[in-house]
């Protein structure tokens, strides 16, 4: 990591802290991002999770801070194989079971591939539960500071705040602004490698929890004054997120501010990005992140003015995340076909009808109307998957 950083342009860094708040063009991305594959909120027994997480089991805990945080967030499995990531809020973090299930019904109803989706809620007795989309590929903190093969690429850098940005926009719209205490731990990887927002900051950690956790450094002014989030809020936050991103460092807010103000640029640069992105790329997004982090909520742009400043730095949009981000990728799954159905069965008299459907014939040339030889069950099998698999791997259509 001996590298020099870029060297920004020092160009109009006074008059960003004066800028107005950008008009955006009416962007539409919500329908490119809709699913069509989750399922509907759900609620959820306590007997039921407990058998997905294996009793809330030590070894199948994600959070950041293991058991010590308040609320901890397990990883598991459900009876029909879907993986789920469930938070368990500290107990009567939510006394009042009404409230906590018209909020999480109110989240549970967003549907969209830029959010770890709500899935369910549980609320028996003092036990108050959240499920969502299970997230494999670790957290933003965990790809941005303490990375282990390789530091996150500028190309993919951009496309998580355009990203994340984009799921803003989306919950905005459908009238949920708020968000508690953004941060690179609230940002995971899906399996193909897309970063996604999590749902459980769109609630709070309780009733009348805080809704910033971090350091206070890091926290919007308008918050330490009156101590209310406010969509303007989310907005500051996001944009300690973009410095996170530029400097590969969590620094405080008014650190990475002072360091443009003394155009000392340098110690603001990840050195591990040296050669990756124009010194114009490197300036614009220095100066939307200091819009975002305007004293005067007012002056911060929205969502929309967030992704339209975006979307036009994008790098190798034609590559795919896991390549960027450097991880393995799953080969998507595709249904089994009905051969495959009734292999996964062990149904031989269901293979029988299809290769007599087919008009499959023994060594003797004629159906066999008894059975059908086993190893010819096998090579019709194989050789089914063989010509239905795609390119990816021969699982996939098993």
């Amino acid at each position: 990591m001996g590298c020099q950083g870029s060297k920004l342009m020092p160009c109009c860094w006074d008059s960003q802290f004066k800028a107005a708040v950008l008009e955006a063009p009416d962007i539409e991305n919500e329908e490119n991002n809709e699913v069509d594959n989750v399922p509907a909120f759900r609620e959820f027994t306590l007997e039921q999770l407990k058998n997905a997480t294996s009793g809330f089991a030590v070894e199948n805990i994600v959070s950041e801070h293991g058991e010590k945080a308040p609320n901890v967030v397990y990883r598991g499995k459900l009876e029909n194989h879907r993986r789920i990531a469930v938070k368990r809020f500290n107990r009567m973090a939510w006394p009042d079971s009404r409230q906590f299930l018209e909020e999480a019904r109110s989240v549970g109803q967003l549907r969209n591939n830029r959010l770890a989706n709500l899935l369910g809620c549980c609320c028996e007795g003092d036990e108050r539960l959240l499920v969502a989309e299970y997230m494999p590929n670790e957290t933003l903190a965990k790809h941005l500071f303490h990375w282990e093969t390789q530091p996150m690429k500028w190309a993919m850098r951009l496309r998580v705040v355009l990203y994340l940005a984009q799921a803003l926009e989306y919950c905005t719209n459908k009238g949920r602004a708020l968000y508690h205490d953004l941060n690179a731990y609230r940002v995971l990887f899906d399996e193909d490698g897309n970063p996604r927002l999590s749902t459980f900051g769109l609630m709070k950690n309780s009733r009348d929890g805080k809704s910033y956790s971090t350091n206070l450094a890091f926290t919007p002014p308008e918050y330490l004054r009156t101590g209310r989030v406010t969509p303007e809020s989310v907005i500051y936050s996001f944009g300690t997120l973009l410095f996170d991103l530029l400097s590969g460092k969590h620094i405080p807010p008014s650190h990475a501010l002072d360091l443009i103000r003394d155009r000392n640029l340098q110690m603001l640069t990840d050195s591990c990005l040296e050669g990756q992105f124009s010194d114009n790329d490197g300036t614009e997004l220095v100066r939307l992140a200091s819009r975002c982090l305007q004293y005067e909520p007012r002056e911060r742009p929205n969502p929309k003015s967030l992704v339209a400043a975006l979307t036009p730095l994008q790098k190798e949009t034609e590559v795919p995340s896991h390549v960027l981000m450097g991880i393995p990728h799953s080969a998507s799954f595709t249904p089994l076909s009905p051969v495959g159905q009734a292999c996964s069965r062990g149904d031989l008299t269901a293979i029988h009808e299809i290769l007599e459907n087919l008009g499959y014939k023994d060594d003797e040339g004629v159906v066999n109307e008894v059975c059908v030889p086993l190893s010819s069950i096998f090579t019709f099998f194989f050789f089914s998957l063989t010509f239905n698999c795609n390119s990816s791997s021969l699982i996939a259509t098993i």
